[in-house]
């Protein structure tokens, strides 16, 4: 990219006006979120069942939500429509999402052409009980193998893995899962770059998220704007190999992006133009989004980009709360 003269002037404000942080940390709190298991280890069971061709994994602990002030108003801030569906669903099956419910995962993985999801709850579900109250209320449940599957409100089915983990989905999603899960197809545990970048989050945070290298182009291009439309970007992205994310509630609120391209002139092109882009934007911002870019930190390291943010309780609730967020969780 030319450094001199009104062009590049022009596209390190368009840079700026992406508002990189801003638009982190919506997406690394609402890339879950669009679509939110456990901050402990995916359960072996979940594993199996998660088909390979995998575009990302989000995990949130309830535990740790429960015992924050931030987690639970991010939770009430960004919980996804698909999401509070099923907590109604799950109510409805006498179970209780607030106190049954350990943790929550979804899975969006590559079924041919299609991008489909399902997601895994890991819990206290008092299976018997469950199974007695479908049976009282004569609900039939379709049989997929050896798997019955239960409605579960908006067009969804769930059915358990067992005692502690419970799937749910769309039927053919569903159905892409136990075929996984009965070697009918592949599972994510014979994707060797996935599990990778999930031994690198995995019980390390109260959410974290990985995604692959398709999944982090999206995330970028998303959170960079025009800026992604910039000749050193369209280079750049094709080095992305995946990514990973982890927000922690422990002291305030701490959240990490790691974005790996195996390149260390492509991290510190990447980390350069994010740079920028934050300096530009704090001229003439409000105090809030001063506070969010003064509060983050972005580097590389050999072929890693790594972007930090950190803020206390009451900081990181006020951000929630303003127009800035609203406008960036939409």
């Amino acid at each position: 990219m030319n450094t001199t003269g009104e062009d590049s002037t022009l596209d390190l404000r368009n840079l700026g006006k992406i508002l990189v942080m801003k638009r982190l940390i919506a997406l690394c709190c609402c890339l879950l979120l669009t679509t939110l298991s456990f901050a402990a280890p995916l359960a072996s069971n979940a594993k199996t069942a998660i088909p390979s061709d995998v575009q990302q994994i989000i995990s949130v602990d309830y535990r740790a939500l429960r015992n924050s002030d931030s987690g639970m108003a991010l939770k009430a801030k960004i919980l996804p429509d698909n999401l509070k569906q099923f907590e109604n669903a799950l109510k409805d099956m006498s179970i209780d999402p607030d106190s049954d419910v350990e943790g929550l995962s979804f899975v969006m993985f590559r079924a041919g052409t299609q991008l489909r999801s399902v997601g895994f709850a890991t819990g206290d579900f008092q299976v018997k009980k469950f199974l007695a109250k479908q049976k009282a209320n004569k609900t039939k449940p379709e049989k997929y193998r050896t798997a019955y599957l239960y409605p579960a409100g908006s067009g969804m089915l769930m059915t358990f893995l067992d005692d502690t983990t419970m799937l749910f989905g769309d039927t053919q999603a569903v159905h892409n899962a136990l075929d996984a899960r009965d070697g009918e197809s592949p599972s994510v545990t014979s994707n060797a770059d996935i599990t990778g970048l999930i031994s690198s989050v995995e019980d390390s945070a109260a959410i974290w998220s990985v995604l692959d290298s398709v999944g982090t182009q999206n995330m970028l291009r998303s959170a960079m704007g025009d800026a992604a439309k910039l000749a050193d970007y369209d280079v750049v992205k094709k080095r992305l190999t995946g990514s990973y994310y982890t927000v922690d509630f422990t002291h305030g609120v701490s959240l990490d992006l790691t974005v790996a391209t195996g390149d260390p002139m492509a991290a510190a092109t990447l980390s350069s133009l994010l740079k920028a882009g934050l300096m530009l934007k704090k001229m003439g911002s409000s105090p809030v989004e001063q506070t969010a870019i003064d509060a983050t930190t972005v580097d590389s390291d050999s072929g890693k980009l790594i972007i930090h943010f950190k803020a206390d309780d009451n900081r990181f609730q006020s951000l929630l709360q303003s127009d800035l967020f609203k406008a960036i969780s939409k």
